[in-house]
């Protein structure tokens, strides 16, 4: 029985973690979020998979591809 409380208290405490990183972010938005871009990752140079932002590029295009589509 202490292992189950002992596990849900951690799931609860991640779950909080996470809650308050994204209400403590402007609207939400995490800076870096294309996992595809990371170097180890992403070996070859290819664009994201998310947005087509290309390594060599410094903003992510999924803003500019939700305000084309508006």
């Amino acid at each position: 029985m202490k292992l189950l409380l002992l596990t849900v208290g951690l799931l609860a405490l991640a779950f909080a973690g996470i809650a308050i990183k994204i209400w403590s972010k402007k609207d939400g938005k995490f800076a870096g979020t294309c996992a595809s871009q990371n170097p180890f990752l992403n070996k070859e140079g290819e664009a994201c998979g998310f947005c087509g932002k290309l390594p060599t590029e410094q903003d992510c295009k999924k803003d500019d591809a939700t305000d084309a589509i508006r």
